[in-house]
């Protein structure tokens, strides 16, 4: 083995681990701000007015602490791995979410949930085992002019998600909203990576380019906006499923068009690559059938999810 190769690997081995940890510390902040925000009256989507109310609640700044931790996990993670390895690894959150959420509720995790979670996780690793991502040159800067197509592709949707949430009446809108959240993480994931390959230049090196002070704009509306999400919907699994597949997928579009990033696209990898989206989808749609079948039989309990500290099974 070359010295090269017992570099990457020893760079995956801590990547690896410091990704699943920042995955289950997004589980857990999701988790506890969720429970949070139905104890504070509904904001307008993206109303600041509603991180002003969530700070006097313990189980939010739990979180708060849960998202810091998490966030310093995923720099250590993108700053010792490629961007399409590390961000798949986070679609893990939404089976640490589930069970943490049960938890709380003092029930007992939903196995089916649970399974959907891992659906999700394994169409990404199948995925990224099929596209064989390679890192090509450096991560210190983005591609603006390649970039631009995605760059728009993305706006456009969030806006659409936005607009969709603010004018359709129906449970699906926070779908949409999670989809928005799930862009803007992605985005932000994939501007880190560039932040981190500038650290390791030097100190004062991101402060000179323009990434770090998008980063501190596009971070906290993504972060706002999934507080509005958690309060929004009833169960928090369908929401975090949503937001930690899509998250990772924009990550490694971002990747490829704006870093560099090769995948295999042989037709035998397309392919393959199409039939792990599926099982993505899949997962997702799982995920969602599986609450609906929940809070059905809650409703019919009398035992409704309310808007008060008790949250939504998974």
């Amino acid at each position: 083995m070359t010295y090269r190769g017992v570099a990457v690997e020893a760079s995956l081995l801590i990547a690896v681990p410091a990704a699943v940890l920042g995955a289950a510390g997004f589980g857990l902040a999701s988790a506890a701000q969720q429970r949070a925000t139905k104890e504070v009256a509904v904001t307008p989507t993206l109303s600041p007015r509603l991180l002003v109310e969530l700070l006097a609640r313990p189980m939010w700044l739990i979180g708060l602490v849960a998202t810091v931790l998490a966030l310093a996990m995923q720099l250590v993670a993108l700053a010792f791995g490629p961007l399409a390895v590390v961000q798949p690894l986070l679609v893990t959150g939404v089976a640490f979410a589930a069970g943490f959420s049960a938890l709380m509720a003092r029930r007992r995790p939903d196995p089916l949930i649970l399974l959907g979670g891992l659906m999700c996780a394994a169409g990404l690793s199948a995925f990224l085992l099929l596209a064989r991502p390679v890192s090509q040159g450096t991560d210190e800067h983005i591609d603006i002019g390649s970039g631009l197509p995605l760059a728009i592709s993305l706006v456009v949707l969030v806006v659409a998600c936005l607009v969709y949430a603010a004018t359709v009446h129906h449970s699906s809108r926070v779908l949409a909203l999670a989809l928005a959240t799930g862009v803007l993480y992605g985005v932000t994931a994939g501007l880190m990576k560039v932040v981190t390959g500038q650290l390791r230049v030097d100190l004062l090196e991101p402060f000179l380019h323009p990434t770090l002070y998008v980063v501190c704009v596009i971070g906290p509306m993504g972060f706002l906006l999934s507080q509005n999400t958690f309060q929004q919907g009833r169960l928090i699994s369908p929401a975090v499923a949503v937001i930690t597949s899509v998250d990772p997928v924009v990550g490694v579009m971002i990747g490829v068009s704006w870093l560099g990033e090769q995948l295999d696209t042989s037709p035998a990898a397309l392919a393959g690559e199409c039939v792990a989206a599926v099982l993505v989808i899949a997962g997702i749609a799982f995920i969602t059938l599986r609450g609906t079948t929940l809070l059905h039989r809650l409703d019919e309990a009398g035992d409704s999810v309310p808007v008060g500290p008790r949250t939504a099974p998974g």
